[in-house]
């Protein structure tokens, strides 16, 4: 299973409709993102300020490249939100494991799947799944 998501910059995207309407069967669905400047999170969907809340902790945890604070960043050629991305993602998950059981994720009420995209600029992303 495979999905593709597209981004239009920095910022949480729910994308747990589409995973429940793929899975089948009961185990173990393990997620995977096959990128190095985004993450993957199961977080809360019911309140939107959770999600704005999240990327501001995080973009004052990790400011852009020409921030004084990252002055000591060195891979700078793909722009001052790229290295950044990178540790952002180096601090988040890339992959998720969630029960499955007879075709029903077993998430919790207020549960939902996100790609947390670091970079700035739109990207369409791939996320692989398999059940186990």
């Amino acid at each position: 299973m495979d999905w593709r998501i597209q981004t239009s910059g920095a910022g949480l995207y729910e994308f747990t409709r589409e995973v429940a309407e793929q899975v089948r069967d009961t185990g173990v669905l393990t997620l995977f993102v096959r990128h190095t400047s985004c993450s993957l999170l199961i977080q809360e969907n019911a309140d939107p300020e959770v999600q704005t809340d999240l990327e501001a902790f995080f973009a004052r945890l990790v400011p852009p490249a020409d921030h004084p604070s990252m002055a000591y960043l060195q891979h700078i050629y793909e722009g001052p939100d790229d290295m950044p991305a990178h540790i952002k993602a180096a601090l988040l998950p890339t992959s998720l494991q969630i029960p499955v059981v007879d075709g029903r994720l077993q998430l919790g009420t207020w549960q939902g799947i996100y790609l947390f995209e670091h970079r700035a600029a739109p990207h369409v992303r791939t996320v692989t799944g398999m059940i186990r």
